[in-house]
């Protein structure tokens, strides 16, 4: 049987040969970082978050990426449009709820998009999954709160997984990756990645842009965020005695010389 870093070797050479359009409803404070990861990786981007196009856009993508970083009500319409077309034409769409739990807008739309939507990969911090989760939770923003840090995430994210249906990911120091049963953990990654805005996010377009490439989606989740892990380590050991904003543009140099061989160097992953 094929472990998860040699189906994700392959992903990464595979994201490059199908070139897949990925659309993005996403944050705009961060929408250029996740369209240039995007380019990066080897798929395109396409950012369109209008009402009136979204579903068509979306029918024309390889997957959908709903991001809910700066929301606002006139997007909501626009991302359920937007996956109910996804889901009607087997398009699979990745979802960030950024901020869920921090606010009764934020939840109401999480709520809203789980209900009318059907999300193949969920990806978020551990505060933002403990809550869809069900638990009680003490949210930092759009932050894991220290207080949501006695959660376990395997046992979080196994039970988000089994609630939606969905592959369930948890991204933190380290990140955990599970379809209900199988469970991958990946310990790539450095905290330097927190201290540039919208990491997280270009993670999930990084996810977006390996799910639209023909492959499962377990390895998918895998993938990008292993991507983007490899990619501060590379980032912070070129750049980070400079600074913040050359780690910035050093993680996307790095995502763009990703490939299989790379990949198969930098993971580290422990399947179980």
């Amino acid at each position: 049987m094929e472990n998860i870093l040699e189906n994700c070797c392959r992903a990464a050479d595979k994201v490059r040969e199908r070139c897949p359009l990925v659309h993005c409803i996403t944050n705009y404070v961060t929408v250029n970082d996740v369209a240039n990861c995007i380019l990066a990786v080897g798929a395109s981007p396409i950012m369109a978050d209008d009402i009136a196009e979204a579903a068509d856009i979306t029918s024309i993508s390889k997957a959908l990426v709903i991001n809910m970083g700066t929301l606002n009500a006139r997007t909501v319409e626009s991302m359920i449009a937007a996956g109910k077309k996804a889901n009607e034409i087997g398009v699979p769409v990745v979802f960030d709820p950024v901020g869920a739990g921090a606010s009764s807008f934020r939840n109401e739309t999480a709520k809203r998009i789980l209900e009318n939507v059907k999300i193949a990969i969920l990806r978020g911090n551990l505060s933002e999954m403990s809550y869809l989760a069900g638990l009680e939770v003490s949210t930092k923003g759009v932050d894991t709160s220290e207080a949501d840090e006695k959660n376990d995430p395997v046992s979080v994210a196994k039970k988000t997984a089994a609630k939606y249906g969905c592959v369930a990911a948890i991204t933190g120091a380290v990140d955990t990756v599970t379809d209900g049963e199988r469970v991958t953990r990946i310990y790539n990654g450095h905290p330097y990645l927190s201290k540039v805005t919208g990491t997280g996010c270009m993670t999930t377009g990084l996810v977006g842009s390996f799910a639209g490439s023909d492959i499962d989606m377990y390895t998918a989740a895998t993938a990008g965020i292993a991507c983007m892990g490899i990619a501060g380590e590379i980032a912070y050991e070129k750049c980070g005695h400079i600074g913040s904003g050359s780690f910035h543009i050093a993680v996307i140099d790095a995502v763009s010389s990703m490939n299989g061989k790379l990949f198969a160097e930098k993971a580290r992953l422990e399947e179980k």
